[in-house]
């Protein structure tokens, strides 16, 4: 299915190949390329896999594998910490105290 030109799209690229990482990587780690993720809107209309060139939203050109259409935003914050929860209430207490508030 070709997605058309403009479309949001998501590439990959390959920033090391496998054997160039830094020594201090794990050795299976080692034998991985590590490859970047990066969002724009495509250049011309290319099915998934195809090489393409995006526009990122800062105006950046970049090259890759195209992977999907319409990517979701899937990253979060993880888990809340119990430890922070109380750190607000009590800074404001603080500087109350301090009378900065």
């Amino acid at each position: 299915m070709k997605i058309p030109a403009g479309s949001l799209v998501d590439i990959s690229l390959v920033v090391l190949p496998a054997g160039q990482r830094a020594p201090q990587v794990p050795e299976d780690t080692q034998q991985v390329d590590l490859e970047m993720r990066v969002k724009g809107r495509l250049l011309s209309a290319a099915e998934p896999g195809d090489s393409v060139e995006i526009e990122t939203p800062i105006g950046r050109r970049m090259h890759g594998r195209l992977l999907a259409a319409n990517p979701a935003y899937t990253h979060n914050f993880g888990e809340p910490i119990p430890e922070l929860t109380p750190i607000g209430r009590e800074l404001r207490a603080i500087l109350a105290e301090q009378g900065t508030e």
